[in-house]
């Protein structure tokens, strides 16, 4: 991998530049802002595997460009030599984030453009690298759109809006905008935002780490609590909708997403919070009927009994660590997508209508 360079201030977590990958390296932030050129398949594997970047469409993307990277370094004039490799390449790319419908859903794409395009192996390997930036840029219309779309599913109320957020699915989850922090970002602009309240999202926590940080960097007011005081926050009427993001959603609307985000449908259903899922089609999973067979991955327990150097639990103490849970269909508002915010008994109508 290519030496770290420091950056400009833009929140763009992956970006094309001539030869190469630029992406943030997401594990120091907040404390430093850099970026990693990335010009080799196997480094971005290892990006990826490390979580130097993260966030499914952010995810999709940096495979994409990765698949790239490797079809660009196929020595071969052979059509169908170079078709076969370029499969096992994004195979092996899909083994290091099974579980991100949008990466699975990148890497087919441009495995169906490669062989569905005419040409030598040289304009294959044009028309990937030209597929990648289309995906991009569609990433960032779809996100423009989900902005749109929740905001005005939110509660139409006389005061500015207070909204919840868990996890990050904001700018350096996607091409820059982000899905649930793009609605966030929209009531923003719009004038309709009071304040962010921003769950840590232990054991990584991605929301103070850098949902936190990107608001700051907007100017966007924010306060981080703890994932323990979510439900007394919406106890005592502060919160007006609470967003999130998804990993992976069934047909009928169950969806996997951030460890925590469960109770937190649990308790805004209780106190009459709205509930949003926001997420692209993509994402939808419309061949699983619901989620609740879905495998979840498990993360490293040494993450849940320390912090960084430092051990929170005395020797011996056991841990556990699902990198996600599964929230019921019966829990969610509406699950908001590029096509409008959808009840989740709806969301199969739309399957004709997935990219």
């Amino acid at each position: 991998m290519v030496t770290t360079e420091t950056a400009e201030t833009h929140v763009y977590p992956v970006l094309w530049q001539q030869d190469h990958v630029l992406i943030i390296d997401q594990t120091k932030l907040p404390q430093d802002y850099t970026m990693v050129a990335i010009s080799r398949c196997e480094d971005m594997l290892t990006a990826i595997n490390s979580r130097l970047v993260r966030g499914g469409p952010a995810l999709g993307m940096a495979a994409a460009y990765g698949l790239y990277l490797g079809a660009r370094d196929i020595q071969t004039d052979d059509r169908a030599a170079f078709l076969e490799r370029l499969e096992a390449i994004a195979e092996q790319l899909k083994g290091s984030r099974p579980d991100k419908a949008n990466l699975l859903w990148c890497l087919d794409s441009m495995v169906k453009v490669a062989q569905d395009s005419g040409g030598t192996v040289a304009e294959l390997q044009t028309k990937l690298l030209a597929t990648a930036q289309e995906i991009q840029r569609q990433d960032w219309d779809i996100c423009r759109a989900i902005g749109r779309y929740g905001l005005a599913a939110l509660p139409d109320t006389p005061e500015k809006l207070t909204l919840y957020t868990h996890c990050n699915h904001g700018a350096l989850a996607t091409s820059g905008y982000g899905t649930s922090l793009g609605v966030i970002r929209t009531a923003w602009q719009a004038g309709r935002l009071e304040q962010v309240i921003a769950g840590e999202t232990r054991p990584w926590l991605q929301g103070s780490r850098l949902t936190a940080w990107e608001c700051v960097q907007e100017g966007i007011p924010v306060t981080v609590v703890t994932d323990s005081m979510a439900a007394y926050c919406m106890q005592q009427g502060w919160i007006h909708g609470v967003l999130v993001g998804a990993d992976r959603i069934a047909a009928n609307g169950d969806t996997v997403n951030k460890i925590g985000t469960y109770p937190l449908a649990l308790a805004a259903k209780a106190q009459g919070v709205p509930f949003l899922v926001a997420a692209s089609l993509a994402t939808v999973d419309f061949s699983l009927p619901n989620a609740q067979g879905v495998a979840i991955a498990q993360g490293n327990v040494a993450d849940v009994y320390q912090i960084g150097g430092t051990q929170m639990c005395p020797p011996g103490v056991g841990a556990f660590h699902p990198l996600a849970d599964i929230t019921p269909a019966k829990l969610i508002t509406a699950i908001v997508t590029e096509k409008g915010a959808i009840a989740p008994a709806d969301l199969a109508n739309y399957a004709s209508q997935q990219p």
